[in-house]
């Protein structure tokens, strides 16, 4: 199982091509010498290469690798996770992408001073920073582990090609280049599935007999309704808690909403979210395919015991090198699929996190830096951050177990981080103090279920893990997947009983837990310690939807969860984005004279004064 001079061309040619849409755009055009055209693409994007792009970021190496892994030892149950696509996209496509949209922000978390004040947005970025620092080393470790396992290709040299190739086109050609790469690669990715798929379909008689000998040995699953939260997959754990996952992901992270910022309006950016939902499902169906397959294959050809891989997430490219051994170039194909889910969520890492440490940690502090200075100084932040990610592969090689709880990190970090943005959008009450009291209080509860869970799971593994796996409760940047894959096989283990059962919660709830505990323990505080006077809101924080949101409650809860003030959006004297960014409007230059915003926006611009959002918000 080793690659042949076809294979390497052909992994070769994937990085060449990568580098060159860097060095494209970052000769051509302005060349990358403004901040909004470095970090925004100079909100020129279609929506086509926008959505493939939110595609790729979703679909990591680790997906990849993880889903069909899955399909193989537990059957399509998994698959229901498409009925989550639905709403985890038509809720960020029409509640978050119209409030940060019109906000003309750059950075996410310029939103949190803009509802809350500062503190809440250094709180806010410090966590986003360590979330994806932590994870992108594991990103880029990760299929070159498996790689080296299996080919036989050396691991430093796979791990330093990818960080190193990835750094120089996003570094010199910003998020466009970031973007226009995530579209080859999705089309990489997708090649290398699909050749899988009908190459091992054909070695075991079609598809359809694939689909048959599935269904005989118990691998297609039907609904499961039982509501326990407990259970590891459920039709509800799936539909419902992965809505909250994608939430998490498409609604609130910082390298997803760059992509929506980045187009040209807001328009755009909405379609660009309804043409992920059908990617998606296609990618899914894909995914969970070649599980199937590898299924019915290894039933035919099983491996020897010899050459079993040692964990799971070995499992795809073993099948992969032993079903296309007679066929040059394809393995290097599905290898150029591989390292593409790679490159593309670690670009976007590497993008979201110059842009978030200059707009948030770099801008505030140093008001009077030139455009040039500054789009200088975000270069060398993704730089420093693509040298940063080498350094976290290196650390994630020496933590051994330890790896499974370093991934686990990010998704317990998503949680809150969504719950807070929900806090500001439909809470007017919510004041500073009660939302940076709910972040600590939802991360706390997080890293108490992840890291307890896993501790549990730990001291279990020497026998049986528990069943549904809670150890590696990801979410987003797509890896969950992943949080499936790296433990063996499990028997069924006794009932859990006290804090047992706490640490058994499915890890496709943890998100939905840990937003809402930030949401509860936000309000709670803030209406303790003093809402937020209605004078003080600026209305463009307020989801525009919430007034239909509230319609159906009594006029006492609405106006308790309205601070007891009328509309906000009559409120006078609260602070704009210009004044909170020390004269520097959300790092971009102004829109032009007459830009009056899309038609049925609700925007109006006077003389010298900032853009506001006149929607009726009436509660």
């Amino acid at each position: 199982m080793e690659f042949t001079v076809i294979d390497y061309s052909i992994f070769a040619l994937l990085l060449v091509l990568s580098s060159a849409i860097g060095l494209f755009y970052a000769l051509s055009g302005d060349r990358q010498r403004t901040v909004q055209e470095f970090l925004l693409a100079n909100r020129d994007m279609g929506c086509l290469p926008v959505a493939l792009s939110l595609l790729a970021s979703f679909q990591s190496a680790v997906a990849i690798l993880g889903v069909p892994a899955e399909i193989f030892r537990f059957g399509t149950e998994y698959w229901f996770l498409g009925c989550s696509y639905f709403l985890g996209l038509l809720i960020p496509a029409h509640i978050f992408i119209p409030v940060f949209y019109r906000l003309r922000i750059t950075s996410t978390y310029e939103y949190l001073e803009l509802r809350f004040n500062k503190t809440v947005r250094v709180f806010g970025t410090i966590t986003f920073i360590f979330q994806m620092v932590i994870y992108m080393g594991v990103v880029l470790y990760t299929p070159a582990l498996a790689l080296n396992a299996v080919t036989g290709f050396d691991l430093w040299s796979a791990v330093l090609t990818m960080g190193l190739v990835c750094t120089l086109y996003t570094t010199l050609g910003g998020l466009k280049a970031v973007i226009w790469t995530d579209v080859f690669q999705t089309l990489v990715m997708l090649a290398g599935q699909v050749a899988v798929i009908v190459v091992g379909a054909w070695r075991v008689g079609g598809m359809a007999r694939v689909w048959r000998v599935a269904e005989q040995e118990g691998k297609i699953a039907g609904i499961d309704l039982d509501p326990s939260p407990l259970e590891r997959h459920t039709f509800w754990s799936l539909s419902v808690g992965g809505v909250f996952m994608m939430l998490s992901l498409y609604g609130v992270n910082q390298a997803q909403v760059q992509r929506y910022l980045c187009a040209r309006s807001e328009r755009e950016a909405k379609l660009s979210c309804y043409a992920v939902f059908p990617c998606q499902q296609i990618v899914l169906c894909l995914s969970c395919l070649t599980g199937l397959v590898m299924f019915v294959y290894n039933l035919e050809h099983p491996l020897a015991p010899s050459q079993r891989p040692a964990s799971s997430d070995q499992l795809v490219l073993f099948f992969v090198m032993d079903v296309l051994r007679d066929l040059p170039g394809l393995p290097g194909l599905f290898v150029a699929c591989l390292f593409s889910g790679a490159l593309s969520t670690i670009s976007s890492a590497f993008n979201s996190l110059a842009t978030v440490t200059m707009e948030d940690l770099v801008r505030p502090h140093f008001p009077r830096l030139s455009e040039s200075q500054a789009t200088l100084l975000s270069k060398l932040l993704a730089l420093g951050y693509g040298l940063l990610c080498l350094g976290m592969a290196y650390v994630s090689s020496m933590l051994g177990p330890v790896l499974q709880a370093a991934i686990s990190i990010f998704g317990m970090v998503g949680g809150p981080l969504l719950g807070l943005f929900c806090l500001g959008m439909f809470f007017p009450c919510a004041n500073p103090t009660g939302a940076v009291v709910g972040l600590l209080a939802g991360l706390a509860m997080a890293f108490w279920i992840g890291i307890g869970s896993f501790l549990q799971s730990t001291g279990e593994a020497k026998g049986v893990p528990p069943a549904n796996s809670t150890a590696l409760p990801t979410v987003g940047n797509l890896s969950t997947v992943l949080a499936t894959t790296l433990l063996p096989p499990t028997s069924a283990p006794p009932s859990p009983t006290g804090l047992q059962r706490f640490y058994s919660l499915s890890y496709m709830w943890y998100s939905a837990h840990n937003s809402t505990t930030v949401i509860l323990v936000g309000v709670l505080v803030s209406l303790l310690t003093g809402p937020t006077p209605a004078v003080a809101l600026d209305p463009r924080t307020i989801s525009p939807v919430l007034p239909w949101l509230l319609c159906c409650l009594p006029p006492k809860i609405r106006r308790w969860l309205c601070c007891g003030g009328g509309d906000p959006a009559q409120a006078p004297g609260h602070a704009d984005s210009t004044e909170k960014s020390h004269g520097v409007p959300n790092g971009l230059s102004p829109p032009g004279p007459d830009w009056q915003g899309e038609e049925g926006q609700g925007y109006v611009r006077s003389a010298g004064a900032p853009v506001y959002a006149v929607q009726e918000t009436s509660f």
